[in-house]
């Protein structure tokens, strides 16, 4: 049986020939390097919130599973809310400090507080 599943099919729009195979966009999953190499750094954040203050920390290398991870870890141990996605935690609040204790007893060695 073929594989039809037209929303895979990528860089064709229709084509005439039957016997013409369709190439599939696969997903390269993203490989997550480990935590002692990990490049985290942690900053302040104001802008576009309102006034309020954000903790950011950027430079996550991996896979969104693991950032979101991670980035449940950080905000259960600050007991506060926040968000991760596209390579970005956001802790509500400045808990500078704390994040960089707890990023490094974790292991991420190689964290910095910048700004």
């Amino acid at each position: 049986m073929k594989n039809n599943n037209w929303k895979e099919r990528s860089d064709v729009v229709y084509s005439t020939d039957p016997d013409f195979q369709y190439s599939y966009t696969k997903e390269e999953e993203a490989f997550t390097l480990p935590k002692e190499k990990q490049l985290l750094r942690i900053a302040l954040d104001k802008r576009n919130r309102g006034g309020k203050k954000v903790t950011l920390i950027t430079g996550f290398a991996g896979n969104e599973e693991d950032l979101q991870e991670l980035g449940k870890l950080l905000k259960t141990k600050c007991g506060v809310g926040g968000s991760a996605k596209e390579g970005e935690i956001l802790i509500q609040g400045d808990f500078r400090n704390r994040l960089l204790e707890i990023l490094h007893g974790e292991g991420y060695i190689k964290a910095r507080i910048i700004g």
